[in-house]
């Protein structure tokens, strides 16, 4: 089963001691130490040059990996002590003491924060009683979050609420969670008892959350490499065939497609595959005038019927 994100956590920060005492270490090296494929070690790699002691370029860490051998180019750099400014020790006192709050946290992990915390308070002195002012509300998805890490953690099955815009309903399922991960929005994976398939659930949709007293048994998967992005089209998926003006030209840039036609005028004719063609009745609303469905024709037809549904209700108020 995939590391949860706390896991994940632990395993960068321990990546960057193994390697400022390696330099040059080979990838498929790195990638068996920390029991991981080379491909989750290359994504890892792919943060890190995010972090460090700020946001100013030289105190970023300066890591790249030419696929065989990785390379860190400033360890000395990042090496000094940390001094935080009072805004910056405010808001890292902030946010440790609303994470401890977080429901499902493992006790473990609230416990090691709380500590941390209570270092960082005694260092800071005057400036940690300005933090005592301010607090932070975690909205429905931290709670989710949490839930779905703890059940990861734990092994064990998810019942939720989940709403499907796509079909605007919301439906009842049971799930076994497989791992969490962030493109855009956070999403969990989980193999999908009501779909008997794996699924991919979006954490702001789920309305309610509940683990359950079964342990988690989802089938061996390959994981999906999400390096393309979210939404990958499968060559055998249903072909969807788009017509935009130049008002709507921005959907070649947000879907993924086969091809893009010029129109007159500045407008496109664009071809896509998904999974599911029903999703796109939503693209069709939000187009407006801009653009319509043009192929597959039941598609064309459902999404006009709904536009003509949405104009009734409006004259109807």
């Amino acid at each position: 089963m995939a590391a949860n994100a706390i896991d994940q956590t632990r395993r960068m920060l321990s990546l960057v001691t193994y390697l400022r005492e390696r330099p040059g270490a080979h990838v498929a090296d790195v990638a068996r130490a920390f029991g991981v494929t080379e491909a989750e070690l290359i994504s890892d790699l792919d943060v890190l040059p995010l972090c460090g002691t700020s946001f100013r370029g030289g105190d970023l860490l300066d890591i790249d990996t030419d696929g065989e051998r990785i390379w860190w180019h400033n360890p000395d750099d990042v090496a000094e002590p940390l001094r935080l400014a009072a805004d910056e020790a405010t808001a890292l006192l902030v946010a440790a003491r609303a994470v401890a709050t977080l429901p499902g946290l493992r006790e473990s992990d609230r416990q090691a924060l709380l500590r941390a915390t209570a270092k960082l308070e005694a260092a800071a002195g005057e400036t940690a009683a300005a933090g005592d002012r301010l607090s932070v509300t975690f909205e429905s998805e931290g709670g989710v979050f949490a839930e779905v890490d703890r059940a990861i953690s734990e092994r064990r099955r998810l019942w939720l609420r989940y709403y499907s815009p796509a079909r605007d309903e919301l439906t009842e399922r049971e799930v076994d969670p497989i791992r969490l991960f962030a493109l855009g929005h956070t999403y969990m994976e989980a193999w999908c008892y009501r779909s008997e398939a794996r699924r991919t659930f979006r954490l702001d949709r789920v309305a309610e959350i509940r683990i359950l007293d079964e342990a988690a048994a989802p089938p061996e998967l390959e994981l999906r490499d999400l390096s393309e992005g979210l939404v990958q089209p499968s060559a055998d998926d249903p072909e969807v065939v788009i017509e935009v003006g130049a008002g709507g030209r921005w959907v070649a840039e947000y879907y993924p497609h086969d091809s893009a036609e010029e129109l007159p005028e500045g407008g496109l004719r664009i071809t896509l595959r998904t999974p599911d063609p029903a999703s796109l009745k939503r693209l069709a609303l939000r187009l407006g005038r801009d653009g319509h469905i043009v192929a597959p024709q039941d598609l064309a037809d459902s999404a006009r019927e709904a536009a003509r549904s949405a104009l009734e209700a409006y004259e109807t108020v």
